[in-house]
């Protein structure tokens, strides 16, 4: 390195040291800068503290509707001019539902239910600005386009559609009504920006295809449209989001568009707990099949599969956002709420969709708003734009497992159906759906109970064989004497068996049909105001353990029929056949059952009013069931009638099979060895 490299090197420090120490901020700067970054920092903690006591799991889980505030544009930005507006609302509305859509980020912002109410006797309000949010993003080549922070212009529907009439009419038909007394009247076919008054407009149906509405965010030289229908005598709202001539502002590899989608889950029934139960997220695969995150602890999952649809589900209503070129990597979150603060779950889903720069193909979503009503849901899947793509929507009413769902799909839901089709009370269509499901099962009921009572009347010579064989070293022998006399007399220990567990998932099916019926939400019935909630006539202030707030006299009433149950059947196991091993076993038995009640209730306390009615019904039919079936069996009938077949078969022994075939070749086995030990 020569003479004049260092020197240049030497003034260059100079120049940059010196230029640093005279562009410092002063000790007044530096002073107002670390208090700004404290106050900062202070605020900060306390809203993190504040969020972290709101949730039992989760230390920041931000509010869906919190507001961020875009630092201000440059006049010469790609978004000033969509920086720059007033906040309007415009509601889309039908029979079923209303639906407001704001014109600041122009997305969906609230959900009127018009034929549910909430526990105040309110309608449902599915969404709201509070607590939903869903952002649209996509990036150019100069910034980020974020409708969070944007303005969109309203703008009538391009192309005409029918009228009722018979003529024409754009998509922002007839009178808009303001929420003053101005009105906006139709604009015919141009797509200038429309001029409506500040505040909330609505948009009537004004064409079989639904009320419609086009907004518009300018970019450069073009803009970026979502067209936003909703369908008639339907909850569905179409989406339709299309690039207008600004293909340019895009790199050529830019094909998606990024959907944030936050929701906090209102409490919307009486049962904190049980509807908890039953709040989660679901998604469905585009290969087929349904899956979802936990309901009862927080989750959180990267889903590797394209999707067809997430919906943030609630007991019985859902928000479902469906995309018809599929969702790709998706990450979906819910957090749990704590009880007594009005929310169940706050949901999170981070989405991407198909978007072509150029605007040949427009981005289609849909949004399912409303009831998860099975039979409502099944026809909305007729609604997708895709006409091949069955979106299952049904799915969202859980059924239970894949042979519990089938009974439920094909039996129970047409069952209660027809019932439900008489205008009966929902009480007495329960009544009935129990006593024709009892009727159904009753020759497996019957069939069970007269293989007891064969092992019943065999008793006696059980007990003969007992007395014959008392050591323990004889039990296989006596095992073996014992399935000889059962085949002898035509008798299966595991006849009844058979039976009960065809009644089994009958029973469970049930399980997860009533607390799913929408039909049950809201119903009274003798003391309960609400089938789908618990029956809470007898309540207190204070939460104690286990139990809660209040007795249910339905689960009280199921409990209590258990009980009998068991005690019936403890009378019956009395007479049964059986080894003093057994009876052993039975007496330890005879506690767990007599204890299952007891945890019945403390499960069931909590659960809806009409599945312990059910329950309850159910308990008291079998007692019934059970009562007629013994005054009508003659003991000694059914003997002769053992006898007759033992004497019929003296001549043909039935070769031995089964269990009784095992156990005489385990006897021959045994009597083996102990000859083999004999002769060492």
């Amino acid at each position: 390195m020569d003479k004049k490299t260092i020197q240049g090197l030497v003034l260059m420090a100079i120049v940059i040291f010196g230029y640093t120490w005279y562009s410092r901020p002063s000790e007044a700067q530096l002073k107002a800068l670390r208090e700004r970054d404290s106050i900062a920092a202070l605020q900060q903690a306390e809203a993190e503290k504040a969020e972290a006591a709101r949730f039992p799991n989760s230390t920041e889980v931000p509010e869906a509707s919190a507001s961020v505030t875009p630092a201000p544009r440059d006049s010469a930005s790609l978004l000033f001019a969509a920086s720059q507006g007033t906040e309007q609302l415009i509601t889309l509305e039908n029979d079923l539902v209303s639906v407001t859509i704001n014109t600041h980020g122009g997305v969906i912002e609230e959900a009127v239910l018009k034929n549910y109410n909430d526990q105040q006797k309110e309608p449902v309000r599915l969404l709201t600005k509070k607590d939903a949010q869903m952002i649209l993003s996509l990036a150019t080549k100069q910034e980020n386009i974020v409708t969070r922070d944007l303005y969109f212009q309203v703008v009538n529907r391009p192309n005409p559609t029918p009228s009722r009439n018979g003529g024409e009419t754009s998509g922002l038909s007839g009178t808009v009504k303001a929420s003053g007394d101005e009105s906006l009247p139709s604009q015919g076919n141009s797509e200038e920006p429309v001029t409506a008054p500040e505040g909330s407009v609505t948009v009537p149906e004004g064409s079989p295809e639904g009320s419609s509405l086009l907004l518009r965010l300018p970019l450069a030289s073009g803009s970026l449209d979502i067209e936003y229908t909703l369908r008639p005598d339907a909850y569905m709202v179409d989406m339709i989001v299309r690039a207008n001539g600004i293909s340019d502002l895009f790199t050529p590899s830019m094909k998606t568009l990024d959907i944030q989608w936050n929701d906090r889950a209102r409490q919307l029934e009486k049962g904190f707990d049980f509807e908890n139960r039953y709040a989660c997220i679901r998604y469905h695969e585009a290969d087929g099949g349904t899956d979802y995150l936990s309901e009862t602890s927080d989750s959180e999952e990267d889903i590797e599969e394209p999707l067809d649809w997430v919906a943030f589900k609630n007991q019985f209503f859902s928000a479902v956002l469906i995309s018809q070129q599929q969702f790709n990597n998706a990450h979906l979150k819910s957090q749990v709420y704590k009880k007594g603060q009005g929310y169940l779950k706050n949901y999170e889903a981070s989405l991407q969709t198909a978007f072509d720069p150029t605007g040949a193909q427009p981005t289609q979503l849909q949004m399912y708003l409303g009831p998860n009503d099975f039979h409502t849901l099944k026809a909305h899947n007729g609604l997708s734009l895709n006409t091949s793509k069955d979106l299952e929507l049904e799915d969202l009413v859980y059924l239970g497992w894949p042979i519990v769902r089938w009974i439920n799909r094909w039996f129970i839901i047409y069952l209660f159906d027809w019932l439900k089709g008489f205008g009966l009370h929902m009480g007495l269509v329960l009544l009935l759906l129990t006593l024709i499901v009892k009727a159904l099962v009753y020759p497996a009921t019957k069939k069970s109970y007269l293989a007891s009572a064969r092992m019943r009347v065999l008793k006696p010579k059980i007990d003969q064989l007992n007395a014959k064989y008392p050591k323990q070293e004889d039990a296989m022998k006596k095992q073996q004497e014992m399935m000889q006399l059962y085949s002898q007399y035509g008798v299966s220990p595991m006849g009844g068996c058979l039976p009960m567990l065809i009644q089994a998932p009958i029973w469970i099916a049930l399980f997860n049909f009533v607390p799913n019926a929408i039909e049950l939400r809201g119903q009274s019935f003798l003391w309960a105001d609400d089938l789908s909630a618990y029956d809470d006539v007898i309540r207190w202030n204070k939460d104690l353990w286990l139990i809660g707030d209040h007795l249910s006299i339905f689960c009280v009433l199921f409990c209590v029929m258990q009980v009998a149950n068991t005690w019936i059947s403890m009378k019956q196991q009395q007479n049964a056949v059986m080894s003093p091993e057994q009876e052993q076993s039975m007496k330890m038995m005879k506690w767990m059952m007599y204890l299952m009640p007891l945890m019945f209730f403390f499960m069931f306390n909590t659960y809806s009013s009409g599945l312990n009615y059910y329950y309850f019904l159910s308990g008291f039919t079998s007692i019934l069931i059970m009562w007629f079936l013994r005054k009508t069996t003659d003991d000694k009938k059914l003997l002769a009638q053992l006898e007759a077949y033992k004497a019929k078969n003296a001549n043909n022994p039935k070769k031995q099979s089964g269990m009784a075939a095992r156990l005489e070749a385990l006897q021959k086995m045994a009597e083996e060895q102990q000859r083999q030990q004999k002769n060492k």
